[in-house]
């Protein structure tokens, strides 16, 4: 497994806890935030400031805007940026205290993460460079999940761009990654927003570039596997050389080893679904 996949796959359950913890609508609701969806875009878009659905269509790269517009900038209306960091912070330290992390290994894994992340180039990576920006709490539980989160936004952000260089929209790769067997398919369309005729429109030009099986649309063609391949393999290589090289496939190790037990932890408290948007893969 490439450095960059390893490191993610150990970094984005601590991140996703945000998501998935029982605390977080109610942590939105705290706030003057409306439901779980409008929690979820408000709290990931803080960083950039009081952004409208455009951007965070764009930023996003995968929601359709109708179901981004039901929450911004409505949002912003409600509460402010300011008050959904400090409340997707506590909301995430709790979630990850509550599951059993070490201290002491989120304290460490800060010290080596923090400089890979100040060194790195935002060039083009807009979620990444926002939560680069911000301070680190004090608390090293909060600290981590912050830095997970800087880092995860950062492998996203060159996976979208990674996207547009192989002509594939944000529905088009929810299709492939649905053909490749991924995620389930009402799944993926309904946590996404999209209507049928609008996803079986993408998928009508996918089998049209020759990318899903013409007779079975639920099925990736070779040339269809070559180009998911290739997007998965790129968002590796990109996120190494954008950032993590400066870690060291040896500090990652590092990195992984020392996070082993609180990833352990969280994994079986039962807060992540074995099913999930992220493709986020329980380890063995």
């Amino acid at each position: 497994m490439h450095p960059a996949r390893r490191l993610w796959t150990t970094l984005e359950p601590l991140h996703d806890v945000v998501y998935f913890a029982p605390g977080v609508r109610d942590a939105g609701v705290s706030i003057g935030l409306k439901g779980f969806w409008m929690t979820y875009f408000a709290f990931r878009a803080a960083p950039l400031g009081p952004v409208g659905a455009g951007a965070v269509v764009a930023a996003f790269a995968g929601f359709h805007s109708a179901m981004v517009a039901k929450a911004l900038p409505g949002a912003w209306s409600r509460t402010t940026p300011a008050a959904c960091l400090r409340a997707r912070s506590s909301v995430s330290r709790d979630a990850l205290r509550a599951a059993g992390v070490d201290e002491d290994a989120c304290a460490w894994a800060v010290r080596r993460l923090a400089p890979v992340i100040a060194q790195a180039d935002p060039t083009g990576r807009p979620l990444f460079a926002a939560n680069a920006e911000l301070e680190l709490p004090e608390d090293p539980v909060a600290a981590l999940w912050q830095v997970a989160t800087t880092l995860r936004e950062h492998r996203g952000d060159g996976h979208v761009a990674l996207l547009l260089a192989h002509e594939v929209t944000g529905l088009e790769a929810h299709l492939l990654q649905v053909a490749a067997g991924r995620f389930p398919d009402g799944v993926m369309r309904s946590v996404r927003g999209w209507p049928e005729d609008e996803w079986a429109a993408a998928a009508e030009r996918l089998r049209a570039r020759g990318l899903l099986d013409s007779h079975d649309p639920s099925c990736l063609t070779e040339a269809g596997r070559t180009v998911l391949e290739s997007i998965e393999v790129q968002t590796d290589e990109r996120a190494w050389s954008g950032a993590l090289a400066e870690l060291s496939p040896e500090g990652v190790e590092a990195v992984v080893d020392a996070l082993r037990p609180s990833s352990a932890a969280l994994w079986a408290s039962g807060i992540l679904p074995e099913v999930n948007p992220t493709g986020l893969p329980r380890p063995t």
